[in-house]
């Protein structure tokens, strides 16, 4: 079923009506090409409910909706996890940003490191920022959550530390770390509504210095197992862990 979000504004539960303007009107309509009495499901961010909703008719700025249930539900993970994702090459960011919304990400923070082999100047950065905004919106309607991820700045490794300082735990995949019952007993440990940090390498993976700095500021290295993954497999692994841990839990 198809999922938007909405502002709240456009929510009235008096007289049980939704209106749909802007890009997602458009969406409905001309791309969806949705009919009047199909049904959507439109969402609040931050509000765990869910509003099963019926198209009464469509206009050329406005889709104007039925509220026939409300649902109160929460799709959320009970650990709130910020990806730190070490700037990718290609379009690889747009997979890391689309998976991680999927599989339950709050905040997705690109991040400069020595072996990153893309080289984001601020002005670069903010023609990407929009997109990465928009397809995080998009995972979050595909997959039906409650939240639209944040993406960050992209940050230095000082600033993504300083940024990441006042999380309660904060985990580094490393190529070198070994022993992987210490990576589940650790995950195993974290207890729910604890914040979670995830610092992810880019392709030429860590340069020792960083790892030592971050090790110094709170990150534990910890394995994801014998193969060697890419970049934008790391993450989804990690993430895919804590859904078998955590979902369902309060």
């Amino acid at each position: 079923m198809t999922q938007i979000f909405v502002e709240a504004s456009q929510i009235n539960t008096a007289d049980n009506s939704v209106i749909i303007t802007g890009d997602d009107h458009n969406h409905i309509k001309n791309v969806l090409r949705m009919k009047p009495g199909e049904e959507i499901s439109v969402r609040c961010e931050g509000v765990k409910k869910e509003y099963r909703c019926g198209i009464i008719s469509l206009t050329d700025s406005e889709v104007i909706c039925e509220i026939r249930f409300v649902k109160e539900d929460d799709t959320e993970l009970p650990v709130r996890i910020t990806v730190y994702q070490a700037l990718p090459k290609g379009d690889k960011m747009e997979t890391v940003i689309q998976k991680c919304t999927e599989l339950g990400a709050v905040r997705i923070v690109p991040v400069r490191t020595s072996r990153c082999i893309v080289k984001l100047d601020d002005k670069k950065a903010a023609s990407k920022y929009e997109r990465w905004q928009l397809i995080a919106k998009g995972a979050s309607e595909q997959s039906q959550r409650g939240i639209i991820p944040q993406i960050g700045p992209v940050m230095d490794l000082d600033e993504m530390l300083r940024d990441a300082e006042n999380t309660d735990i904060k985990l580094m995949p490393y190529e070198l770390s070994e022993g992987m019952d210490r990576t589940r007993e650790i995950i195993r440990s974290i207890k729910p509504d604890s914040s979670v940090a995830i610092f992810i390498g880019p392709e030429g993976g860590f340069d020792r210095s960083e790892v030592e700095q971050a090790s110094g500021s709170g990150f534990v290295p910890i394995t994801l197992g014998k193969r060697i993954l890419r970049t934008e497999t790391a993450a989804m692994t990690v993430l895919g862990w804590f859904v078998y841990e955590f979902d369902g839990r309060g």
